[in-house]
């Protein structure tokens, strides 16, 4: 099962960052993280039926058509969810490559809230999207700072992690579900016996 990955932020030290490499430790299987800044900025009039999507959308929408679930991590801007982020999600409103898709929505702040403003947007977005938004696997993780390592760039916290542990046990979960709901039964073999050779006409 392959897992894609939505970071909020661009800094090159984000915290958010670091808890997005954390999560994706636990996850048994190829992942990979999009790249979101090289994206233009969204308009419709570059979203038509007839339009050719540049190449930093048209790798977007084929980074999330592959992938069999979705991890978006993102930190908290007034309130609300990133520009590059929500950016991000509106090329992707109408070309459908996050229908069905299981995902989980991890915030982390410095603050006590743990960024629940971007969390509750960004799973009301995705929602809205028609993806299969995984409440349990999604998490709130307040004062960021001290749980994280500045060496290494990783949690460090031992509750934190395991928080992360849980949220991507339950999105790995989720999407085995959703794969074995969506592969097709096997017709049952036929139960008749052969007849003899000699009843053959």
């Amino acid at each position: 099962m392959r897992l894609l990955a939505l970071s909020g932020s661009l800094r090159a030290r984000s915290s958010n960052g670091a808890v997005l490499r954390s999560a994706l430790a636990f996850w048994d299987g190829p992942a990979a993280t999009a790249d979101i800044g090289a994206l233009p900025h969204f308009n419709p009039d570059l979203d038509g039926e007839d339009a050719t999507p540049t190449a930093p959308v048209a790798a977007l929408r084929a980074e999330v058509a592959t992938a069999d679930a979705l991890l978006v991590v993102s930190p908290e801007y007034a309130h609300g969810v990133p520009g590059v982020l929500k950016n991000a999600l509106d090329w992707l409103v109408s070309s459908g490559e996050c229908v069905s898709k299981p995902v989980a929505v991890i915030t982390a702040s410095p603050s006590p809230t743990g960024g629940d403003h971007a969390n509750a947007q960004l799973r009301e977005i995705l929602r809205m999207m028609t993806g299969e938004v995984i409440e349990a696997a999604c998490r709130e993780i307040p004062a960021i700072g001290p749980k994280i390592d500045p060496a290494t760039e990783r949690v460090t916290d031992e509750a934190t992690l395991s928080e992360l542990r849980a949220a991507l046990s339950h999105l790995s979960a989720a999407t085995g579900a959703a794969a074995t709901a969506s592969t097709p039964a096997t017709a049952p073999a036929s139960t008749a016996a052969a007849p003899h050779p000699s009843e053959r006409p």
